[in-house]
């Protein structure tokens, strides 16, 4: 039996999610506000609200379950079985020979196509 469980987000979450927005958008703001200084330091300065945003989100709910699932999708990863560059060479030929073969197909179609109403036309 599957049971729904209700994710409640307290009044402390919701007010660290906004303000992490309310930094954001002050950000972009700022940024476009020092328009006459540095293109450098205005990206520093936005690389800089962002990462203090994220720590602001992270600390709430939401973003633990977030850095939760990176974490989780990190671990996956690793478990790939990559393929050797041989199996990624064999796989890319076969597929352009199909996207050849099917395009020819197609332009062979359309040819005849073309030249059955080229023949009711006339």
């Amino acid at each position: 039996m599957v049971t729904k469980t209700e994710q409640s987000t307290s009044a402390i979450d919701t007010f660290k999610l906004m303000t992490a927005v309310l930094v954001l958008i002050a950000g972009v703001v700022g940024f476009y506000y020092f328009e006459e200084e540095s293109q450098l330091l205005r990206v520093l300065g936005m690389l800089a609200v962002a990462v203090v945003a994220f720590l602001i989100a992270a600390t709430s709910d939401v973003g633990r379950r977030g850095l939760g699932f990176v974490k989780d999708a990190r671990v996956e990863v690793r478990k790939v079985v990559w393929p050797t560059r041989q199996e990624t060479l064999q796989t890319t030929v076969a597929v352009l020979f199909m996207v050849i073969l099917v395009a020819i197909m197609l332009w062979l179609f359309d040819m005849f196509l073309g030249w059955g109403v080229s023949k009711l036309l006339a």
